[in-house]
Formats: structure tokens, C-alpha cells, sequence
């Protein structure tokens, strides 16, 4: 029986690092990759593996394919994480800070899909990590909506582009998490981050910010096989916040 594999981008903490996580709990060989070399050794230790490379460049992603091809990987789950965002007042934006932005969460997404084309089982899971920024328009966040939004479009095209091999191709679009970007994004200021959660709190339903594996359990849903007949949706996991 052939024995498939799981990759996760970015998936050396947050988000990332609980779904490779959730998708090794399944028996899965998981690949992961990240840019640091230390929090790559740290996960090594968890039976993960990890390849460092950026994601928004060509050289990193092809680093990615060559290393899966390498290893004569077969994915059946595709999880599309690394991504960036940065707080930009609009008429401040400069193109540095669309290109940066734009490069990893959309081209990066993009390229990285297409390239490992030739890796993806028939009938592989594809999640794409988008958010609920991507429709909600949030201030400040003009640049890292707009490439939410991009990323959302990508399922809804490929879900049809891969009908033929029967892949399904979803995003996952959390609110409020709380991971290293949330912290990173409000400064590191235990004030900034203290209010970044209670806001979370008092605006989503569900009466709290999301943990990690909050969302990781849902990519564990979208890989197996319980999800065989959702294919180019928007799952938003965000504690009802998108829904009101």
C-alpha cells in the first residue's frame, strides 16, 4: 500500500505547526517547511520534517519541489500556510510593503501549488490558509485583504482546474488566533496584545480568541475523508465573528 505524506508551508509555529501537528496524529509522514533553522531542528524532534525554504521566492519553492522529488514523496494533503501581513496605514503603503506581502501570500501561494502539481495524489486535499480578512476589509489591512481575497479565488478556480483528478481545493479562513503573527502584528506589547484578545473576545460569538489547534482540527477535517464532498469553499473558523 502506498504510503502518502502531508506538507505543510510555514509551518514551524502557529497555525503551521499545529496542523502539521494534527495531520501527524493521523499517521501521516509530515513535511514542513520554515525559514529558521533553529525552530526547524525543534520540530525534527516532534518525527516532523522540515525544509527550509522561503516561500516567496523561486528559489525556495523550487528547493521544495526538488527536495519532495527527491524523497519520491505521493501528497494526499497539501496544506498552503506560509503567509505574512503587516499593519499599514493606507497612503503610507510603500511598493516594498505590497511587494512583501503580496510575494509570499499570493504569489508564493500560487507557484507553490503549481509546482508541486506533480507530487498530488488523485484525490489529494489542497486547504489554502486565507482569512476572514478577505472579506471583512479591515483597517489598516488593505494589502493583506486584498491577498486574502486572491486566495480565495484560487480554490474556487482550481476546485474546477483539478476536477479531472478529482483534487479538492478549499480555504480555511480563520479570525483571531492567537499565534507569534498575532503578537507580532500588535508590537509584542503586553498591552497591545491584551486588548487584540479581549476585542476577539467581545466581538466573536463564540466569547474567545482562537487557539492553534482550533484551526488545526478543522485542516485535520479537511484532509480526511469526511470532507470528500466539500471542494472549492470558504470554511470560516472565527467563532461566528465573519457572520455578523
Amino acid at each position: 500500500m502506498m504510503t502518502y505524506a502531508a506538507l505543510v508551508t510555514g509551518g514551524t509555529a502557529g497555525i503551521g505547526l499545529a496542523s502539521a501537528r494534527a495531520l501527524a496524529a493521523t499517521g501521516r509522514r509530515v513535511y514542513v517547511t520554515g525559514r529558521t533553522e533553529a525552530r526547524l531542528e525543534a520540530i525534527a524532534a516532534e518525527g516532523l520534517i522540515g525544509i527550509r525554504a522561503d516561500m516567496a521566492t523561486s528559489e525556495g519553492i523550487r528547493t521544495l519541489a526538488e527536495r519532495l522529488a527527491a524523497d519520491e514523496v505521493t501528497l494526499d494533503v497539501l496544506v498552503a500556510n506560509a503567509g505574512t501581513a503587516e499593519i499599514t496605514r493606507f497612503g503610507t503603503v510603500t511598493e516594498s510593503d505590497f511587494d512583501r506581502t503580496f510575494d509570499l501570500n499570493v504569489r508564493g501561494v500560487f507557484f507553490t501549488v503549481q509546482a508541486l502539481l506533480p507530487r498530488l495524489a488523485d484525490g489529494a486535499s489542497v486547504i489554502l490558509i486565507g482569512s476572514i480578512c478577505g472579506i471583512k476589509g479591515m483597517a489598516d489591512l488593505s494589502v493583506y485583504n486584498a491577498s486574502k481575497a486572491a486566495v480565495r479565488a484560487f480554490a474556487r478556480s482550481w476546485a474546477n482546474d483539478l476536477r479531472d483528478r478529482r483534487i479538492r481545493v478549499n480555504t480555511l479562513s480563520p479570525g483571531p488566533v492567537r499565534t507569534p503573527l498575532a503578537h507580532q502584528l500588535q508590537g509584542d506589547a503586553d498591552g497591545s496584545i491584551a486588548a487584540f484578545e479581549d476585542w476577539a473576545a467581545q466581538n466573536a460569538p463564540a466569547g474567545r480568541i482562537a487557539e492553534p489547534d482550533d484551526i488545526a482540527s478543522v485542516v485535520r477535517f479537511l484532509a480526511g475523508p469526511d470532507a470528500r464532498y466539500v471542494n472549492g469553499v470558504e470554511l470560516f473558523v472565527d467563532g461566528g465573528l465573519a457572520q455578523i
